[in-house]
């Protein structure tokens, strides 16, 4: 028997228009979210920040999911071009202290893996206004079993798009007052967050095409 498809276990039928359809006939956006350093801010800053935050979530009549993304970074590029910079660098001082920079970062990275964090805050929309019994995970993403596809003519999905693009619109706000930059994700972006989650190893040598490149539904 071959291998299944990772495909075939996720609860994504398609990307359309920067949207997760799922095979329930659900939809989901994905936002990528901006950090700030909580610690740094005063007792007062904090206080009205979780207020805020708080705030949003009560007004909200949908859930939202956040996902935060930890990845190791990938710095070869970055250094490869430092040592070329210093390869030609006529000024002797420059040179070595640039190779000394370079030095100091791969000890770094033998010591310990350097990890970037990303945030996300995942917004559904369920024509059929319920999720069932699900877990809170599986209702998003449904990872663990393959389900029946259901099709959504385009008709109905710029029906249930322009209801899911309010809810993004409320949570961006929101997002937005608590002094985060939301970004809502592209169709682009969609397929390779996930094609960088399900393939870590692979995409750190085999980088995903363009989307002018790849054969996908529209």
């Amino acid at each position: 028997m071959g291998a299944a498809s990772t495909q075939q276990f996720l609860d994504i039928a398609e990307i359309r228009q920067d949207t997760l359809i799922l095979k329930d006939g659900s939809l989901r956006a994905v936002i990528l979210v901006s950090s700030h350093n909580f610690a740094l801010q005063s007792e007062d800053e904090q206080n009205a920040l979780v207020a805020a935050y708080i705030t949003m979530l009560n007004m909200l009549e949908y859930q939202i999911q956040v996902v935060i993304q930890s990845r190791k970074m990938n710095i070869d590029e970055y250094l490869n071009g430092l040592e070329e910079k210093a390869r030609v660098q006529t000024n002797q001082l420059l040179k070595i202290q640039t190779e000394d920079y370079i030095k100091f970062m791969r000890e770094i990275i033998t010591l310990g893996n350097i990890m970037t964090k990303r945030f996300y805050v995942v917004v559904p929309y369920n024509p059929s206004g319920s999720y069932g019994r699900r877990g809170f995970f599986s209702q998003f993403f449904g990872l663990f079993a393959p389900t029946k596809v259901i099709k959504l003519r385009d008709q109905k999905f710029q029906k249930y798009r322009s209801e899911l693009a309010k809810r993004v619109s409320d949570v961006s706000s929101g997002l937005s007052n608590v002094n985060l930059n939301p970004v809502e994700l592209d169709t682009e972006s969609l397929i390779e967050l996930f094609y960088n989650t399900y393939n870590p190893l692979i995409s750190n040598i085999q980088p995903l095409p363009k989307l002018a490149e790849l054969q996908i539904e529209t």
